[in-house]
């Protein structure tokens, strides 16, 4: 896999190098956990969306729903 370089603002630098000392983990380990927390919730947050979308698609109230059905 092709090496990529990442640029950190300040305050995330800081908090890395002080969670760093505190959790006693190297920063690639805690990158990778919060990599793998963001993606997990990123794709908990499109599912939800994708649902919300298909529901506004599919939810009908019973005299949308029966308005066109003759009987």
């Amino acid at each position: 896999m092709e090496k990529r370089n990442f640029i950190l603002n300040d305050d995330n630098l800081q908090n890395l190098e002080n969670f760093s000392e505190i959790l006693k983990k190297d920063y690639s380990t805690m990158m990778n956990e919060a990599l793998e927390d963001y993606f997990q919730q990123a794709q908990k947050n499109l599912l939800e969306k994708n649902l919300a979308d298909q529901n506004s698609l599919t939810n009908l109230d019973y005299d949308e729903f029966w308005d066109d059905v003759e009987i």
